[in-house]
């Protein structure tokens, strides 16, 4: 444990480093979900344009996560042997110009061909973001980056929920179609930052000249502290024996649960709240959809410091799990359009918030050189919730035409994740977080 001078010294480097590169991560995350999600809006129009059905509109979801799995660990394994600076540019740049290009769709053949090659380009992004935050910040501060960093996705629904209503009105100008031009103007963005990551990002606090070498030796020496107590947890183990032990096996399912409902949130909630309110137009449909986002954002900062000031992870992450599936329950069964609200907040407070907390968890049971595949391999394992997920939940709407059965799905896949989480706690206590 170190003293009090020691760690007093320890928080305000923390602090700095959070100044210094926490607020850009965040505006390229928003970049990145807004890329992933902005077809939900776009479906609003685009599906009746390329003669989508609810199923079809599922299965390009599909196929962008099944290639986005594919490249997923490859993608990870590079980020710490060529640097985040250039590894971070080299998935944001092409993946804002095939947003981009996703306005040239024509039917749903070519749609689904822009949605794998988007996959393919953006993959690894999130779990080399959250390698990346492993080398800045000590176990014990975790939480609260991780959940900052999380907010970018509650934020971007947000923004693009206010936003792509707005744009969808464009329809018409310069003769492109609204979704055509949501497509244009949000994929613009990714490349432009990407450029600017090259620049603004440094690979690790050794290579960070905007530290002191004062600085960098408190942020060396308090890293080593918490990585050495995992090397010690895991000392004789091989790598095969790290990434297949039952604690990693046990959150890579529990995040798939998470990711189906998360991935539920994002793809099929303007269409929900469509449904509420049918013959209203689609920017206050997008005002409408914003509000779950809106709470999610006051309440995450609250949840991701109460877990670290009490330094506890497991319910922390099992109880806004089983909110999420509660909401997603009174959604699928209830008819009253408010209750049907309080539902969609609690979906997106519960997942979001349980997302945020469950990022801190994977580091502690792995091995410095064993993270860049291992938390990667979490989220490839649960990413696979999305392409299958998409495609079950429009079936479901398709066969049955309403949301109820869909929904339950979901609201049991959460509580599935939640007990596999509880479980994870019980097999082993994380070292790091002890340590701290």
């Amino acid at each position: 444990m170190p003293k009090e001078n020691e760690r007093t010294e320890e928080e305000q480097v923390v602090r700095k480093v959070y100044r210094r590169i926490m607020w850009f991560l965040v505006l390229l995350f928003i970049c990145s979900y807004l890329d992933r999600i902005n077809i939900s809006f776009a479906a609003l129009t685009m599906n009746t344009d390329l003669g989508l059905t609810a199923t079809m509109f599922g299965l390009a979801n599909t196929v962008f996560y099944v290639a986005y799995v594919l490249a997923e660990v490859p993608s990870n394994m590079m980020m710490p042997r060529v640097g985040a600076r250039l590894w971070i540019p080299r998935i944001m740049i092409p993946w804002g110009l095939i947003s981009c290009a996703t306005m040239f769709a024509v039917g749903p053949n070519s749609l689904y061909a822009l949605r794998a090659l988007l996959g393919l380009a953006e993959a690894g992004f999130m779990p080399c973001i959250l390698l990346y935050l492993t080398y800045w910040f000590p176990p014990v501060y975790r939480a609260r980056a991780s959940a900052l960093f999380i907010m970018a996705q509650p934020v971007t629904i947000l923004f693009a929920s206010t936003v792509s209503g707005l744009i969808l009105q464009m329809d018409g100008f310069l003769g492109l179609a609204g979704w055509r031009w949501l497509f244009l103007l949000e994929g613009i963005p990714s490349v432009i930052l990407g450029v600017a990551a090259y620049f603004y990002l440094s690979d690790n606090p050794a290579k960070a000249a905007w530290l002191s070498a004062r600085e960098k030796e408190v942020l060396h020496t308090a890293l080593e502290r918490a990585d050495m107590s995992v090397v010690t947890k895991n000392v004789g183990r091989t790598l095969r024996r790290e990434l297949f032990s039952p604690p990693i096996m046990l959150l890579s399912f529990a995040y798939m649960g998470l990711v189906i409902s998360l991935s539920t949130n994002s793809m099929w909630v303007p269409q929900i709240v469509r449904s509420l309110v049918p013959n209203q137009s689609f920017a206050l449909v997008g005002l409408i959809a914003a509000i779950p986002s809106f709470v999610t954002i006051l309440l995450m900062p609250i949840w991701g410091r109460r877990s670290d000031r009490l330094q506890e992870r497991r319910w922390h992450t099992v109880l806004p799990m089983l909110l999420a599936a509660t909401g997603w329950i009174v959604i699928a069964s209830l008819e009253d359009p408010t209750l049907r609200m309080v539902g969609l907040i609690a979906c997106s407070v519960g997942a979001f918030s349980a997302q945020a907390i469950f990022w801190t968890l994977p580091a502690n049971y792995l091995s410095p050189k064993s993270r860049p595949i291992g938390i990667a391999l979490v989220n490839s394992i649960g990413v696979t919730g999305t392409t299958f997920g998409p495609l079950v939940i429009g079936s479901l709407r398709d066969a049955t035409g309403n949301w109820a059965a869909a929904l339950a799905f979901v609201a049991c896949a959460l509580c599935i994740g939640a007990t596999c989480v509880a479980l994870v706690s019980r097999r082993s206590r994380p070292a790091a977080v002890e340590q701290s």
